[in-house]
């Protein structure tokens, strides 16, 4: 059996996460989240993940998401290429016959995939691409 190992928060998210809980010791009982620390929240899941947020802070997952897809996409970010991306052009295959293709995919964090494909068209490809990195 595999361990997972338990990765420290970054930072930010570290820092954000002890003023969740120290605004849930004063708090009265049933009292809302301030917006505040929704907009830290939101602004920390754009970097990190929905998931690795709301588990972080204490937080209902498909709530963050929503106040997540709500925020209006600022320009900058829009347009802004995303970091340690870079362009990869595939060269059309010479022979004719079945499709063959290794793919490797490596985020920002390290995280590394490699995917061997037999049989796939370029188009699948580019679906299955975007579907892995959460595009779709």
């Amino acid at each position: 059996m595999r361990s997972r190992k338990s990765r420290a928060l970054p930072p930010r998210l570290e820092a954000l996460r002890r003023r969740f809980k120290q605004w849930r010791r004063s708090r009265k009982i049933g009292s809302r989240i301030p917006e505040a620390l929704w907009a830290a929240a939101v602004k920390l899941a754009e970097a990190h993940g929905i998931h690795v947020t709301a588990k972080a802070l204490g937080v209902d997952y498909y709530s963050l998401k929503k106040r997540l897809e709500e925020k209006p996409a600022s320009p900058s970010r829009m347009s802004a290429p995303v970091r340690g991306a870079t362009f990869v052009e595939l060269p059309a295959a010479a022979r004719i016959g079945i499709p063959e293709c290794i793919l490797e995919l490596e985020d920002v964090d390290g995280a590394k995939m490699r995917i061997q494909l037999n049989g796939i068209a370029a188009p699948d490809l580019a679906a299955l691409s975007r579907s892995l990195w959460g595009l779709e």
